[in-house]
């Protein structure tokens, strides 16, 4: 399954990954040949070291995520972060702080209305992770998801959860299947696909994880089996492989950072395997973002660490006898971001009046920050904590 010699049949990459057939009505589709690669993987010392790098920063992350005091409530923010920028490369505009306010039913007349898309997506990977306790990774778990991702939102109307019974193409906005950038193979043969795919899978093959891992994101994505949701879909299968594999033992790894912020690469990469079998370019590229996403991942369970020892300290000296609800507030803020005063008056037990005394002293020692300018109805966030997060400015 792997070469880890010297050299190999330059002839016989051509068609390594598979072959554009010509179709009946003129256009050329791409049928993908069966996975692993034949001719095998060149392991050349670089990918040799990539791969031993990527297997350390994933150990290094592993090890920082369980030291937290709640590693879920870490997890929550990473899917949310996750769901923000899987959907903008699809071209949603919503942000991490439009999904928050959304989920706080804070209302906000400029919104954008795709909100509910990303909404969607922490819907669909909260799913996934629950059916992994008794569902392998397989094209039924894929097909749920996809349901879960596509219920409700532009898209929808493309039969959720079920395998397209057409021929779809990737490519620029108005292009035909005549002047696609790619056309992925014809409909009849994508359950046949699938199929290969999921054996693929669970077959006792001599891969590393995360070599199989990342050959299994591009299969998919040439399968591309649904009308719509295919990238999204693509990207939640890697984390629910790493975590279904042990990779990871919590799902704290999420690619879409890396391939946001290398796009046209991204997308050059999964055409290059195609059209001449570049799987160790592909390769170099994946474990190169495994590794920076896990280093980043890293240092922000260490600064959720250090953030969380700061403002505990800081309510123990400042809030006195209030201390005990104050730190109460503060577990829940790295659940639920967002919070208002009823919401603090029900967690604590306490009157309406002491609750939102807390909140303004909490406020004053910089834990809380009022978000809405309302006199009324208002809207308190843990917005250092969001910022560790968040890509845009706050």
């Amino acid at each position: 399954m792997l070469n880890t010699g010297l050299s190999i049949d330059l002839n016989a990459l051509a068609h390594r990954a598979g072959r554009y057939l010509q179709q009946p009505t003129g256009y050329r589709a791409f049928l993908p040949a069966a996975l692993p690669p034949n001719p095998a993987l060149m392991m050349d010392e670089e990918l040799t070291d990539l791969l031993s790098q990527a297997d350390r920063a994933l150990g290094r992350l592993d090890g920082s995520v369980l030291t937290l005091p709640n590693p879920d409530l870490f997890i929550l923010m990473y899917v949310r972060k996750e769901a923000v920028l899987s959907s903008q490369i699809e071209g949603t505009q919503s942000s991490l702080q439009d999904l928050l306010a959304a989920e706080a039913s804070l209302y906000d007349e400029h919104r954008p209305q795709d909100v509910e898309e990303v909404i969607n997506y922490v819907r669909a990977m909260k799913h996934g992770m629950a059916r992994l306790d008794s569902l392998p990774v397989s094209m039924r778990l894929i097909r749920e998801i996809h349901a879960e991702l596509m219920q409700g939102v532009r898209g929808s109307r493309l039969e959720p959860g079920e395998l397209r019974r057409s021929q779809n193409w990737i490519g620029p906005a108005g292009c035909t299947l005549a002047t696609a950038s790619f056309v992925p193979p014809p409909a009849h043969e994508v359950a046949r696909l699938l199929g290969e795919l999921e054996q693929f899978l669970h077959a006792p093959l001599r891969l590393p994880p995360l070599v199989k891992i990342a050959l299994a994101h591009v299969q998919f994505e040439t399968i591309h089996p649904f009308l719509d949701g295919n990238g999204r879909v693509g990207r939640l299968l890697i984390t629910f492989l790493l975590t279904e594999r042990a990779v990871l033992h919590k799902p704290v790894l999420y690619l879409s950072h890396y391939f946001k912020q290398n796009r046209q690469q991204y997308y050059e990469h999964l055409q290059a395997v195609r059209d001449s079998g570049a799987w160790e370019a592909w390769l170099r590229f994946f474990l190169k973002g495994v590794i920076q996403v896990a280093s980043e991942a890293t240092e922000t369970a260490r600064r959720i660490q250090l953030l969380r020892e700061q403002h505990r300290s800081d309510i123990t000296e400042k809030l006195g006898r209030a201390a005990g609800n104050g730190h109460r507030v503060l577990e829940r803020l790295f659940d639920r971001p967002i919070m208002t005063v009823a919401q603090t008056r029900e967690l604590t037990g306490t009157t309406y009046a002491a609750a939102n005394t807390l909140v303004n002293r909490l406020t004053e020692i910089g834990v809380l920050e009022e978000m809405t300018g309302y006199a009324r109805n208002r809207r308190f966030r843990y917005r250092d904590y969001v910022r560790l997060f968040a890509d845009e400015p706050m």
